[in-house]
């Protein structure tokens, strides 16, 4: 292959992703050319380009996933290369044909590697003749009761979507009705197959990377075994299970090049494996672009792996050296916007304040121990919306022992302001202090049951919460005094004989606080953010207080040991505020997708009532108790906000005498 330079490339992405590629295109002196949906005008990702191009409307469906619209935008900013970022088209074979026949430098492997990949059912055989370890695929009608549990994926696409375990024949057509559902809206491709589910499953992957001169590398493998509804939250370099397992190194690579070799492959791209304890591995997939994960290997190896893409598509050869061994460990946390306490409900709204402690570099590297932050979201006012998924930033820890990088990356992430948004980052937290996870004792199933519970609580506990109720309510105590036309009334003071109202705090989870003033020791306001010292049997302790006014004052408190968002109470509030009882609500903004029942159909508690999509998921909305449906005020494809009215049950009668 002769080299193709190219002094520009469009990103055909949005977020972090989007601002790593443009970050690295500007390292190498390239043009970068951004293209942004109408929600995402103001994203910091199109700031940072170039030039960047409009593409009207919303949803995927309308802006990142139609293809000739970004091709045009290519045109008309005269990029002469596109990169896919992941997701959205980043594996879509007629695209990347689509760019090249354009006369487009593709970034990615060709468009024969990604149709030869983009079936799992389709990949599994070929590779299994080049001698990779396979489990066998299943239809659903060869599925016999021995097999249970089986785990349902969807043959295209990724990132757990269209994924469902199951564990017994009369849960397999539900749930294969509902993997087929979301992979249909995911990757437009609804087909499905079935595989036997390996409960204490390790998931491993391996970093490769090859030219079109036949040079194929094998950089590093990650462990990505830490997962919620088989979409990865922690990952790492180098893995635990393969570090006790050194031969398991050797066989992993040498799977993972075949795999490359066998399809003929270029550019970067993951060989994905499920392994057991015993160091046992079966292949999964081939991901056919870069991965979310990709930090951890750039940290451990040295390498830029979007610039070697870029060097890759030019036809350039990869060095004649192969990368030296791996260095130091790598740890990354995915911040999501989304509550795993509450069935992982994604959340979408303003990020008031972001900002991560102890960051040495942002979407490369790092080049020394300390945090490396790849995020979508600007410092200040960056808006989360529904059309998208909730990743909000990828907080890796770089250190030369994985003992050291756990312990940064805790203390970055429990030291972080993040305001406005519930997020998962207690349970982050959690899970790199959890003394399993620290042993590398860890599987697949890792957050489930139990222990889901135990490490998606809150970081403070009930004293702390009620120290942070009472920091907040002596900085609105402080504040609204220095408001008032009598500064020397105390706020809430009436003239009818009541005392003055103590602030009354809520917890996301429902609890609530009465502020103590009497623990307080010093209050220092600057305006923006209020330190505040509390004394407690004899310990003082400093808390950070930022207040946020509005239809309800939201107050955030961060401390030593971690975070709390505190909405203020309104000790006189509106009757209108409470919807009607027996009213099911959205539990976020989103799209209806499905309706299962109608006025008049009695329900059971628990029974799902309709379903909807946002952020890329499925969710259903089920009747809290057993009754009949009175009224169902939305359609299917109707946007609704969070905490619409979607249903109103009443009851059954059944229970009168």
């Amino acid at each position: 292959m002769t080299e193709t330079a190219f002094d520009s490339v469009l990103v055909a992405n949005r977020g972090e992703i989007a601002r790593r590629v443009i970050a690295a295109a500007h390292a190498r002196g390239l043009r970068a050319v951004a293209v942004y949906s109408d929600p995402d005008a103001s994203a910091p990702h199109v700031a940072e380009a170039d030039e960047a191009v409009r593409l009207p409307g919303e949803s995927p469906a309308d802006t990142y996933l139609q293809g000739e619209k970004i091709i045009a935008a290519a045109k008309a900013t005269g990029a002469q290369a596109i990169h896919p970022g992941y997701g959205f088209l980043s594996e879509n074979a007629d695209f990347a044909a689509a760019v090249q026949a354009a006369g487009i430098v593709w970034i990615g492997p060709s468009p024969d590697a990604i149709t030869a990949m983009g079936s799992k059912v389709a990949a599994k055989a070929r590779l299994a003749e080049a001698g990779v370890p396979m489990l066998t695929n299943l239809t659903p009608d060869q599925v016999s009761d021995s097999d249970f549990p089986v785990l349902v994926k969807a043959s295209a696409g990724g990132g757990g979507r269209g994924m469902r375990v199951v564990r017994t024949r009369g849960e397999l057509e539900e749930n294969l009705a509902a993997a087929e559902r979301e992979a249909k809206s995911a990757f437009g491709d609804g087909t499905v197959f079935c595989e036997r589910y390996l409960e204490r499953g390790r998931h491993i992957e391996v970093q490769v990377m090859a030219d079109s001169q036949g040079t194929v590398w094998a950089v590093g493998e990650r462990e990505c075994s830490i997962q919620r509804r088989h979409q990865k939250v922690l990952e790492e370099a180098p893995s635990p299970l393969v570090e006790r397992h050194p031969a398991m190194r050797t066989a992993l690579y040498e799977a993972a090049a075949n795999a490359a070799k066998a399809i003929g492959y270029t550019g970067a791209g993951t060989v994905e494996f499920l392994a057991t304890d015993a160091g046992e591995f079966f292949f999964l997939e081939v991901n056919t672009r870069l991965q979310v994960e990709h930090p951890v290997t750039e940290a451990t190896t040295g390498l830029d792996l979007v610039g070697l893409q870029f060097d890759v598509a030019a036809g350039r050869p990869l060095p004649s050296a192969e990368p030296p061994a791996t260095r130091g460990w790598a740890i990354e946390a995915r911040l999501y916007a989304e509550d795993p306490a509450n069935d992982w409900r994604p959340a979408a709204g303003t990020v008031h304040r972001f900002e991560v402690p102890g960051v040495v570099s942002e979407f490369s590297g790092p080049d020394r121990p300390g945090i490396r932050l790849d995020s979508a979201l600007a410092r200040r006012d960056s808006v989360v919306e529904v059309f998208y998924d909730p990743m909000l930033a990828k907080v890796i820890g770089f250190a030369p022992t994985r003992a050291q990088a756990l312990a940064i990356t805790e203390a970055a992430l429990r030291k972080a302001t993040i305001h406005g948004l519930t997020t998962n980052r207690d349970l982050l937290v959690r899970i790199l202090a959890d003394a399993d996870f620290k042993a590398g004792d860890f599987a697949t199933d890792f957050l489930t049951g139990e222990r889901l519970e135990r490490l998606a609580a809150p970081l403070l506990d009930e004293a702390e919460l009620a120290e942070a109720a009472s920091a907040a309510g002596a900085v609105l105590d402080r504040r609204g005094a220095a408001a008032s036309p009598l500064p020397h009334v105390a706020p809430g003071w009436r003239n009818i004989g009541a005392r003055s109202l103590v602030p009354e705090f809520r917890t996301a989870d429902e609890r609530e606080f009465r502020a103590d003033t009497g623990q307080v020791a010093t209050v220092v306001d600057d305006g923006d953010r209020a330190t505040v010292a509390v004394e407690r049997d004899g310990i003082r302790r400093t808390v950070a207080v930022t207040a946020y006014p509005g239809d309800r004052t939201v107050v955030e408190v961060e401390t030593a040991r971690g975070a709390a968002t505190l909405t203020l109470v309104d000790p006189l509030p509106s009757a209108d505020a409470a919807a009607a009882a027996g009213s099911l609500l959205a539990p976020m903004p989103g799209v209806i997708t499905r309706i299962g029942a109608q006025e008049g159909d009695s329900v059971a508690a628990g029974q799902p009532v309709l379903w909807m999509e946002a952020m890329k998921m499925e969710h259903a909305i089920s009747a809290p108790t057993d009754g009949v449906i009175a009224s169902i005020p939305v359609e299917v494809g109707q946007n609704i906000d969070a905490g619409a009215v979607v249903a109103v049950l009443e009851d059954s009668g059944d229970n009168e005498e």
